[in-house]
């Protein structure tokens, strides 16, 4: 028996409160080709099981996804392969159902697999500490500039322009209901210009949050920054949007970062529409106190027997409200869960491979472009900004590779406010292969 509490005029009040005249304007952000008319899926009024089934797979079949086309997509969500052990291990009842292990002499499996999880992560980071977890690279962002905050007792934060606009957005947004000040750092280019950030700096700067690679993509060298934030005794946070790539380039830690914060997605866990992903945290030891979330560690019990706890957890749950290090009271222990079956799985071969063949791509799309198409210039990783001499030439190509089943890139300008509608940012990871570039030119070569 259908339960619907709801009346019309319950509806009615609610569509009056927020300001719509009817439901249909609560989907008015979605383009209007992709509205169904009522009545036009032709569902009948029953249909057999199977009958069903078949129908809706029909549908789904009609879908473009990553799966079956052409995908140069990323921006902070990347294709990567998931191996189908990693679905097998986390769909297992102990993992799946698992709550947060307040009881250790309950809960040891899924204790072992975040400690497990913390230290592959450190390594790969080359981080002392890292927690278990965070929400996702966001968040995880705007905690570390409070994180800095408290260490440093100062209030002003600085970031560059070449963070991920969606991680610069919510901590601006954390940051804007405390004292103190908020400095976002111009670039100027599609990449991270140090001179500038290092410009910013000042006596009552708390910390400096820069991306490596940076959102454009681009790798660079860190020891200026590293000093100016010596010279100034602020934090250096490195955020990052795929950890893969410190299976091949310098980890934030060899470059002196105090705190690295980013996105675990890659480690084996699907794309999913932009979640649930992983928020990775990591810091030096003397800094470990002030980490929020919690940490796992590896004991021994009163007979000498090895254990797994809790060793850290300073969330408002278990501690005085004001000495509460977040208000994070819950984590992604599934998603960590994933990224530890991944790791471990691939190992430090099989990880730097996935780098090697993500990074690989990218040279050999960018070495090919025709002349009416540019690339960021500089170092970069699996990630560039593609430049075409105007709006219509970038939209005559973005037709072009639809119609081819090519998932091009993304117009830089739904995400970075203020950018010229001429900008593509394109990635490649593992998943692309020679035969998905040459199709990528050949759709470039069409749309002259």
């Amino acid at each position: 028996m259908r339960f619907l509490p709801h009346t019309d005029s319950d509806r009615r009040a609610m569509l009056d409160t927020i300001g719509v005249s009817g439901i249909g304007d609560l989907f008015a952000d979605i383009p209007s080709e992709f509205h169904i008319e009522k009545g036009s899926l032709a569902i009948a009024d029953a249909l057999p099981e199977a009958g069903i089934v078949r129908k809706f797979t029909r549908a789904a079949e009609q879908n473009r996804n990553a799966t079956n086309t052409r995908y140069f997509l990323g921006g902070g969500t990347y294709h990567h392969f998931v191996p189908a052990v990693v679905d097998y291990v986390i769909s297992r009842g102990e993992f799946l159902t698992a709550y947060t292990p307040y009881q250790p002499e309950i809960s040891q499996g899924t204790l072992q697999a975040l400690f497990e999880f913390q230290t592959m992560i450190a390594r790969l980071t080359g981080m002392d500490v890292s927690n278990a977890s965070m929400y996702e690279a966001a968040t995880a962002t705007a905690e570390a500039a409070l994180m800095a905050r408290r260490v440093t007792r100062k209030s002003r934060v600085v970031m560059a322009g070449s963070v991920n606009p969606r991680y610069r957005a919510v901590t601006a947004n954390y940051l804007s209901r405390l004292d103190g000040e908020y400095t976002q750092v111009d670039m100027g280019a599609f990449g991270t210009d140090l001179d500038r950030v290092i410009a910013a700096i000042d006596a009552q700067t708390a910390c400096v949050i820069v991306q490596y690679p940076d959102f454009y993509g681009s790798v660079y060298d860190l020891a200026e920054l590293r000093a100016a934030c010596d010279a100034a005794k602020c934090l250096m946070v490195v955020a990052f949007s795929d950890v893969s790539a410190f299976a091949l380039i310098e980890s934030p830690g060899a470059m002196g970062a105090d705190i690295a914060v980013g996105s675990g997605q890659s480690l084996g866990i699907p794309m999913g529409f932009g979640g649930p992903h992983l928020g990775l945290f990591t810091c030096k030891q003397k800094y470990v106190r002030q980490l929020p979330g919690r940490v796992c560690g590896m004991t021994t019990d009163v007979n000498g027997k090895r254990g797994f706890v809790l060793t850290l957890s300073t969330r408002e749950q278990h501690i005085r409200r004001e000495k509460a290090t977040s208000n994070i009271c819950s984590n992604q222990g599934l998603m960590c869960t994933a990224a530890a079956t991944y790791m471990t799985l691939m190992g430090d071969a099989g990880l730097a491979t996935v780098a090697r063949h993500s990074a690989a791509a990218l040279h050999s799309l960018v070495s090919r472009l025709p002349a009416h198409v540019t690339a960021a210039t500089g170092a970069r990783y699996n990630e560039t900004v593609l430049s075409f001499v105007d709006h219509a030439a970038r939209q005559r190509f973005l037709a072009a590779a639809s119609a081819d089943d090519i998932f091009a890139g993304i117009p830089l300008e739904q995400i970075e406010a203020g950018v010229e509608a001429r900008h593509l940012l394109v990635a490649t990871t593992e998943m692309v292969e020679e035969s998905d570039i040459s199709d990528y030119l050949a759709a470039l070569e069409v749309s002259l």
